[in-house]
């Protein structure tokens, strides 16, 4: 039987003087936002709220970083006694700046909670402060690649694997390092991913717009749920095509189900739904398709039928209209998420 996800996952971020802020708060945003986040901005039902995001530092006295901005940790180390996961983001340091030595406080605690059994992560720069707690000695781990000579003349015994995004090592897995700085992107949608399911980290994608944003927004849009009504007719009709949207004739289908003429049937479903009839089938069809592509490796000529389209070229057409890529490019698009849970 698969494991079950945990129902609170407990996230602290380490914060430190010489830590930017753009990684810090992204991070918080994104926990706190999985799983609610859905719902509020989709109109489906939400996911669980699994995360519990924290701020940690040495002391719980707000201060301000390296840039003068300002951080306000929720725990000292201290009072932060257990964390599932811990996450030390990118840490503004000279190449010339030496480590060794530096925050003791720090790495003790690391240490500590690695120790207890918790996922140490870094971001960017951050390998650093994992290396000088020795968490990474004999392990595999990346980091930005301006500090690759940094961490190979002070921290030998990290066998250094620069060329990777993401890196997992240690026992459990429960050491993950990411690269460059946009790399947190790639930590987050693998956290979500291994303590959600890949289903939940694929919303946060498209909510966040993770991955490749060449071809706009479109490709990251998911059908938002139709506007509440009370017209028993046209309720008739959506409950019926549901189930029925990938057969033939479906709007007459509708039509039929709710008892009204045709044109009433087009401008009463209209003003309940804010969809025309043929384009409500469109979405739910697309959607569907979506789907199939994210999860399965059918063929395309195998999801355009399934999904109520004879010609393949029609569905090709229609799919791109309606995401701005055609289907494989789609798929690809969201394959990243599986890689990603995997460390590639």
């Amino acid at each position: 039987m698969p494991t079950p996800f945990p129902t609170r996952v407990s996230v602290c971020l380490l914060a430190a003087p010489e830590m930017a802020t753009g990684v810090l708060n992204g991070l918080y945003e994104v926990f706190s936002f999985v799983g609610p986040g859905w719902g509020l901005l989709t109109g489906w039902p939400p996911g669980p709220r699994r995360f519990l995001p924290r701020i940690v530092a040495e002391s719980a006295a707000p201060f301000r970083n390296v840039a003068g901005l300002p951080i306000a940790p929720d725990l000292s180390f201290a009072e932060a006694k257990r964390a599932d996961i811990v996450i030390v983001g990118d840490l503004a340091i000279g190449r010339d700046e030496e480590t060794r030595g530096r925050w003791p406080a720090a790495t003790e605690w690391l240490r500590r909670q690695h120790a207890q059994g918790a996922l140490v992560c870094s971001v960017c720069t951050g390998s650093l402060m994992l290396a000088e707690a020795g968490l990474l000695d004999g392990a595999e781990a990346t980091c930005h690649w301006a500090a690759v000579d940094q961490m190979r003349s002070r921290y030998p015994a990290v066998r250094l694997r620069a060329e990777r995004v993401l890196v997992t090592a240690g026992e459990g897995h429960r050491l993950v390092t990411a690269g460059g700085m946009a790399s947190w992107t790639d930590l987050a949608l693998y956290l979500v991913a291994r303590f959600c399911g890949e289903e939940e980290a694929r919303r946060a994608a498209k909510l966040f717009l993770f991955g490749d944003r060449s071809d706009g927004q479109l490709p990251f849009a998911a059908r938002v749920r139709p506007r509440q009504h009370d017209d028993a007719a046209v309720a008739a009709a959506q409950i019926w095509i549901a189930d029925n949207y990938a057969g033939e004739a479906p709007v007459a289908g509708m039509t039929r189900i709710s008892g009204l003429a045709p044109r009433t049937f087009v401008r009463r479903f209209h003003a309940a739904t804010g969809y025309a009839p043929l384009d409500y089938v469109q979405s739910l069809r697309i959607e569907e398709a979506k789907q199939m592509l994210e999860t399965t490796g059918a063929a395309i000529d195998t999801i355009a039928d399934e999904v109520g389209y004879t010609e393949t070229a029609a569905f090709r057409r229609i799919f791109k209209r309606a995401t701005g890529v055609p289907p494989l490019i789609y798929r690809q698009r969201f394959r990243h998420v599986a890689a990603v849970q995997n460390g590639a």
